[in-house]
């Protein structure tokens, strides 16, 4: 077909950089990136480093332009910042140190240390401490679009987890809380619009803040078998919350047991499993006694820790309870307190021994428990909180499971896997009062701003949305992220290019992206598998009735397959995207 066929809004395969392949890469493990490198969306440069070529920029800007057209709706102005940011900017926040090996750090010629900015609350807080003068220039909100780079340990995934990933991040400035909160809310309904116009299933959940520090925060996941995250929520109620922070209604204590308690010897049985092995009884009969160190800030305590051994502790929420970060006692440890015996450590006589006992709520719900006998070789039935054993505080240390009753008494717990799509923090003046982000209120005072801070991961949505939208030929893109809208599809040897032409400018001339597939030696078979791997919404096929005015149209999830009159083609084509 010559070149003056293609117009603005309509591009032909032959001339386009589009190369598809037949065969899965070798190192893909999911759907997303054996489709994106298939469909000649990204090529691999790199471990966790990828090209978008022509097909991925296209679907990567559509995305980008659903985020701003919300961010703009939500009263946030864009702008953007470097990513290369000072170390001092990050000592000053005090993340230099602990963003770990996560950070790519560079030095320039005369030696000053930078980094390839993971995120930018440290220069988006020093710039806005040059510009804030009084109250009256708050709130403020702005957002950027911009590549982020962390040096990640094992990139997955495709664009899941990368190690340079386009992010769209927020940040808000305020007075006072109740502008804060405000804020928080709009941005949420904003990310709400944002994840449906992208077609994804997602919920927001409860979530722990990391290093980001701050108060309330929340994260959006989309549900998908590759999610890296567990996510517990009640089918029936409202209640979701990150694995991390998830919480079960408290269960209710019940009387002590009446076994006798009695010294049993089990040799070689030190886990949970072994000794339940040993004794015949079910594994969340027998209690865990886990002991912690925790750091000499807080006089390196040695802290035993209680739940049923059918459950896991959760260290970050033991982290909370403690105050500090803990850490599981090591063999040289182990060494360094000889009445700590390896393996056998239980509860019974242990309060001389240990700086404290805590015992997660469900211990307190069991009785007639199999512990450690604190000797080689030995452990004891029948123990019973109260009368064998005490704990110094009862909280909720363990990860809820499925089944779990929901803390809001909305039914009981299921998990699923999800992938983290966005989060939003209130940061409170976590990073403006050691970045000097201060204004004048109404009396003169100089006070601190408030911050709130949002984040989307661009690429990442285009890997999530492929997740949750392909079949076995290819992706299904949803309307809004489509690269192309319509692709056309002209079969036989002796192709009416003046048709195919006019066909292509009457769904152009209504504002329709169109790909032309205008192969001359590709099969018919070939130009369909291409089409389903691209995976545009509608393809129009151009075969043996087209000299007739007759084309058939598809969609791609194939819920319409029908012979449809040319002239009404851009009528039926609507109709269709008007009633999804």
């Amino acid at each position: 077909m010559p070149a003056q066929a293609s117009l603005s809004r309509v591009d032909l395969l032959s001339r386009t950089f589009i190369r598809t392949l037949r065969e899965d890469p070798a190192d893909a493990e999911t759907a997303n990136h054996r489709l994106l490198v298939r469909g000649g969306y990204v090529r691999k440069a790199a471990s966790g480093i990828y090209s978008y070529l022509p097909l991925g920029l296209r679907v990567l800007r559509r995305i980008e332009a659903v985020v701003r057209q919300e961010m703009a709706a939500a009263g946030c102005q864009e702008l953007l910042m470097p990513a290369l940011m000072p170390r001092e900017l990050w000592d000053r926040s005090g993340r230099w140190a602990d963003y770990g090996d996560l950070m790519f750090r560079v030095v320039d010629r005369k030696g000053t240390e930078f980094c390839l900015g993971p995120t930018h609350e440290e220069l988006i807080t020093s710039l806005v401490a040059n510009e804030l003068g009084g109250h009256r220039d708050l709130p403020l909100r702005v957002f950027q679009i911009q590549t982020k780079y962390r040096d990640e340990l094992r990139p997955r995934s495709g664009l899941v987890r990368s190690r340079d990933f386009v992010m769209k991040d927020a940040y808000t400035f305020h007075a006072d809380e109740d502008s804060l909160r405000e804020t928080y809310r709009e941005m949420y309904a904003a990310y709400e619009r944002v994840f449906t116009r992208c077609g994804l299933r997602f919920r927001a959940v409860e979530a722990q803040a990391g290093e980001m520090g701050g108060g309330r925060n929340q994260e959006f996941m989309a549900p998908t078998e590759i999610g890296e995250d567990l996510v517990a929520f009640a089918p029936n109620g409202t209640y979701a919350a990150n694995l991390e922070t998830a919480s079960a209604a408290v269960p209710v204590p019940v009387e002590p047991g009446t076994q006798s308690l009695t010294r049993v010897h089990t040799p070689g049985a030190q886990t949970v499993d072994d000794v339940a092995a040993f004794l015949g009884t079910p594994p969340g009969q027998v209690l865990k006694c886990l002991l912690y160190k925790v750091p000499a800030a807080q006089r390196g305590e040695v802290v035993a820790v209680l739940c049923p051994g059918d459950r896991e502790i959760n260290e970050l929420k033991l982290a909370r309870v403690l105050g500090a970060t803990p850490a599981l006692l090591d063999v040289a440890d182990f060494e360094a307190h000889p009445s700590l015996v390896r393996g056998y450590v239980g509860p019974h006589g242990l309060a001389s021994r240990v700086s404290r006992i805590v015992a997660d709520h469900y211990v307190a719900a069991g009785r007639d428990w199999t512990i450690g006998a604190n000797e080689p070789g030995y452990h004891l039935t029948g123990a019973n909180l109260g009368r064998d054993f005490e704990a110094d505080l009862f909280a909720d240390v363990v990860n809820v499971r499925a089944g779990d009753a929901s803390p809001d008494d909305s039914g009981p717990l299921t998990l699923e896997r999800a992938v983290e799509i966005g989060h939003i923090f209130q940061l409170g003046t976590r990073y403006s009062v050691p970045l000097g982000a201060t204004f004048l209120d109404a009396a003169g005072v100089e006070r601190p701003a408030l911050m709130g801070c949002y984040g989307i991961g661009i690429s990442r949505l285009m890997s999530v949305v492929i997740e949750q939208h392909h079949d076995e030929h290819g992706i299904r893109w949803p309307a809004e992220l489509a690269p192309y809208d319509v692709q056309v599809i002209p079969l036989g040897r002796r192709v009416d290019e003046d048709l195919v032409r006019s066909v292509a400018d009457m769904l152009a001339g209504v504002g329709l992206e169109v790909l032309v597939d205008d192969r001359s030696g590709a099969s018919a078979g070939v130009k369909f598998a291409d089409a389903d791997l691209i995976g545009a919404p509608f393809q129009v096929v151009l075969g043996r009735r087209a000299a007739e005015g007759i084309a058939e149209l598809r969609t791609r999830d194939r819920s319409t397959v029908t012979e449809v009159a040319l002239t009404e083609l851009t009528n039926v084509i609507d109709g269709i995207r008007t009633a999804s």
